[in-house]
């Protein structure tokens, strides 16, 4: 398990205020798709090797207080929350990554499996789609997808 690291945020390029719509999807089997939409204010920031797309988690996720960003270096995307809840994820398109997810109720080791990673995101904007399988405490609990749009804040 690797480490949650700290990014550094004293890079030159300021961060572009930009608004992010995030579709999540969860599948279970036998089961309808469960789907949540958000649209929330953020920042987009260049990085020296990637970019940094960072928003405030609200009510409506359930983890208001928490701060989730998603470093995109290459091939890899990583999302970090920091907060009420405390998680890495990284998303590698045919590679598990194994983390530890820290809620207020207790700890749990989670799995991803990502299948699909997909994005256009440049430093004005763009479209990230990631399809992923999670097992908690490595049993498989379903699959997730999420699609998020930026754009620049007009």
């Amino acid at each position: 398990m690797e480490p949650i690291k700290l990014i550094s945020t004293d890079t030159e390029s300021p961060p572009l205020p930009v608004i992010i719509s995030v579709r999540g999807e969860q599948y279970f089997d036998g089961c309808d798709p469960d789907g949540t939409e958000l649209t929330t204010e953020g920042t987009l920031r260049p990085l020296p090797d990637g970019l940094l797309l960072r928003y405030e988690e609200s009510a409506l996720t359930g983890m208001e207080g928490t701060v989730t960003t998603f470093e995109l270096r290459g091939e890899k995307v990583i999302l970090t929350r920091a907060g009420k809840v405390n998680s890495q994820m990284i998303f590698e398109e045919g590679r598990q990554h194994t983390s530890l997810y820290e809620t207020p109720i207790g700890e749990l080791s989670v799995d991803i499996l990502t299948s699909f990673l997909r994005h256009s995101l440049t430093e004005r904007g763009g479209l990230l789609e990631i399809r992923y399988s999670i097992a908690v405490d490595h049993t498989a609990t379903g699959k997730n997808a999420f699609k998020i749009r930026v754009r620049p804040k007009s």
